[in-house]
């Protein structure tokens, strides 16, 4: 049960990771020039790079989360089936279901945390910190800050991804209909759960995010060292 939603997770993590980095490395690239602060750049980049890489893979974030959602009554028996189900009975559109506020909390969200994580990388890097963790330590630290700010926006998101005709047969049976649109659906959960009920399950998630983000920036920082020591043996040649 602690594995539902598994395989669809680990193509969106792939894909989704492929999607966000190279965005962001073509995007920093390309603004470099317009010399924006490296807080500013960090950004623009990663709002940028957020939003597409959300965009390209949502159809696999809302089967993960109607996977996890799913409790002894079966909703999809595998993900080929919940793609044909979800096609047959939704159409298209829902595949798309709370891409608003996936995107509207991913902006903000990514934004946030490439700046926080760049402005704090630096001072890290000078304590000579085990193993070069001042990298991991960094993206903990910008993914506990950026995620406790935009959290209201990724439950708005999940509860958006669960709507549809097999509502009522996720676990506990009594997700309520919320309104179209993203403002609609935070006065629903406002008025009937008040205000914490926006931040429900933020502990969980900063206990599955932090550490994801530490191990994350630590590999993405090694991979990108070791591509550029690689290419300084091609630029002595030419």
């Amino acid at each position: 049960a602690l594995w539902k939603g598994n395989v669809a997770a680990s193509f969106l993590y792939i894909n989704y990771g492929a999607v966000q980095f190279s965005v962001y490395r073509a995007i920093t690239t390309i603004i470099h020039p317009l010399n924006f602060s490296n807080e500013a750049e960090a950004f623009i980049s990663g709002a940028v790079a957020g939003a597409s890489a959300t965009t390209f893979t949502y159809p696999l974030d809302l089967l993960r989360t109607r996977f996890a959602a799913q409790g002894l009554d079966t909703v999809y028996a595998s993900l080929r089936g919940g793609i044909r189900d979800i096609w047959r009975e939704e159409g298209p559109k829902g595949f798309f279901q709370g891409l608003g506020a996936g995107v509207g909390q991913v902006v903000p969200y990514m934004g946030l945390f490439f700046s926080i994580y760049e402005t704090l990388r630096s001072p890290l890097a000078m304590l000579s910190l085990p193993f070069g963790s001042g990298d991991a330590t960094a993206g903990v630290l910008a993914s506990v800050l950026a995620k406790t700010g935009v959290f209201p926006l990724d439950l708005i998101r999940k509860r958006l991804q669960v709507q549809g005709p097999m509502r009522a047969r996720y676990v506990g049976g009594t997700i309520p209909v919320y309104g179209k649109g993203v403002w609609r659906t935070a006065k629903s959960i406002g008025a009937r759960e008040g205000w914490r009920g926006l931040y429900r399950g933020l502990g969980v998630g900063l206990v599955k995010s932090a550490p994801a983000s530490a191990i994350t920036m630590w590999t993405y920082e090694r991979a990108l060292k070791i591509l550029k020591d690689m290419e300084k043996p091609t630029e002595k040649m030419t």
